[in-house]
């Protein structure tokens, strides 16, 4: 228990992101409050650092250290902390109880901040792409979204969720029109996956640590903003239209990970996305669950469709082909596969080659840790170290050829010697009374847009 004068001490458990934020928001210039750490997890490398001065205002001079997760009750236990604030997303709910449980065992309690308390309000609209899990579809539906909104003539901004990985003080505020932006930023290709589709679209990208600031600087040049989601987590400005993508591959999900269903319940529109490629019968049960958890919110569904020429087609049917996908998604998303895999079986693959035993570093940890995986290789690049240790990993690999569907020309970072093809997949609209594009426009004529 504190005493009337004594500050209340907090740790705020994160992975680079809603964390800060919540900090930001909630508790930086709280002068009844100490923050004593963040604690970091599902990030490799963010652990060992601290949030800066620049950052952490006049309340924390020497900054805030960021420690790894794994000494939570030790942190708990030496600063007597009162409240733990679980600040991260795309998480089971049996694993979010468990840091309760960790906490509480130490003598602190433990906090889900909600939305009135962490959504900024935009002096613009704004439009929300969230989704129920990592993985769904969000930035293939964010970038559709923008070109439907392009069309009437709106100046578009997307303000993405953030992926601080490096200097924090000079990420704080990131602006990205041009790719010269992204490769002055030296972003990871995490980051490149998220920013590179909307920049070469020619739409501006806003990311960092700030968001305050960062609204700021975005509503003066938008007529409207797109708040491009991350994992599963809930949006850090408050939405005029909150979409929220669903993945019936994954049916159940839905209702049993933080935030997503959150996500789920308070959506206007819930698009169910990749209904191609999934059983009729999940794409139903998924939404019976919309039903039961939101019953006022527009349903609709939307394919996501891949594209390759003749010469992957003749490169792929009958050879050893090597899967990569987007890192995220089939790592904490917990896809056993993506496009990539689906692509060179639809085009005759004679075999979808194993990648364990030949690759290397984190890599190899990477395919460890995640024992789901199917014969996928994971495109993971959080650091330079990492993004070779990719390189080095596929020309390890024994194989006839590389599918990768990444958000991004993987080529452009690492070299592949084997022919290796780009699986591009987009949001496919179905036509008809409730697309998606008809959603966006009426809502956009009742706005008087």
């Amino acid at each position: 228990m504190s005493t009337q004068n004594e500050k209340r001490r907090i740790i705020i458990m994160g992975a680079a992101g809603r964390d800060f934020h919540n900090f930001n928001t909630v508790y930086r210039d709280d002068p009844t409050v100490q923050v004593v750490a963040f604690t970091a997890t599902q990030i490799p490398g963010i652990s060992g650092r601290t949030y800066p001065p620049t950052l952490s205002g006049e309340l924390y001079p020497s900054g805030i250290p960021i420690v790894g997760e794994e000494k939570l009750a030790e942190l708990c236990r030496e600063h007597r902390v009162h409240e733990v604030v679980f600040s991260y997303s795309d998480v089971p709910y049996d694993y979010v109880m468990r840091r309760a449980a960790i906490t509480n065992a130490a003598g602190a309690s433990f906090t889900l901040l909600g939305g009135d308390a962490t959504m900024l309000d935009a002096k613009v609209p704004v439009v929300a792409v969230c989704a129920v899990r990592t993985g769904c579809g969000k930035s293939q539906s964010s970038r559709y979204i923008a070109r439907v909104l392009r069309e009437r003539g709106l100046r578009v901004v997307v303000i993405r969720h953030p992926m601080p990985y490096g200097d924090l003080a000079r990420q704080a505020v990131q602006r990205f029109a041009s790719m010269s932006d992204i490769t002055a930023a030296d972003c990871t290709i995490e980051e490149r996956e998220e920013y590179e589709p909307h920049v070469v679209e020619g739409i501006v990208v806003y990311a960092g640590v700030d968001y305050a600031r960062i609204l700021a600087q975005a509503q003066a040049e938008a007529d409207i903003i797109i708040w491009d989601g991350g994992n599963n987590d809930t949006p850090f400005y408050r939405p005029n239209l909150w979409i929220t993508v669903a993945d019936p591959l994954r049916v159940g999900d839905e209702l049993s990970y933080y935030p997503g269903e959150t996500n789920l319940r308070a959506a206007d529109i819930v698009l169910i996305n990749k209904v191609n490629s999934a059983d009729p019968q999940a794409v139903e049960t998924l939404r019976t669950s919309i039903a039961s958890a939101n019953p006022d919110a527009t349903v609709i569904a939307a394919d996501s469709t891949f594209d390759l020429g003749d010469e992957a087609r003749a490169a792929v049917h009958g050879k050893r082909v090597l899967t990569i996908e987007d890192g995220p998604t089939v790592t904490h998303g917990e896809m056993a596969y993506g496009a990539a895999q689906v692509a060179a079986r639809e085009l005759g693959a004679a075999e979808i080659v194993e990648p364990r035993g030949a690759a290397r570093g984190s890599i190899a940890a990477a395919l460890e840790r995640y024992a789901h995986l199917d014969r996928t290789l994971p495109a993971l690049g959080y650091s330079t170290e990492q993004v070779r240790e990719l390189e080095q990993s596929i020309a390890a690999i024994d194989c006839d050829a590389v599918l990768y569907a990444t958000p991004i020309d993987l080529e452009g970072i690492v070299h592949i010697e084997k022919p290796a093809f780009r699986v591009r997949y987009e949001l496919n609209d179905r036509a008809g009374e409730k697309s998606l594009a008809s959603a966006v426009h009426s809502w956009l004529d009742e706005r008087g847009r």
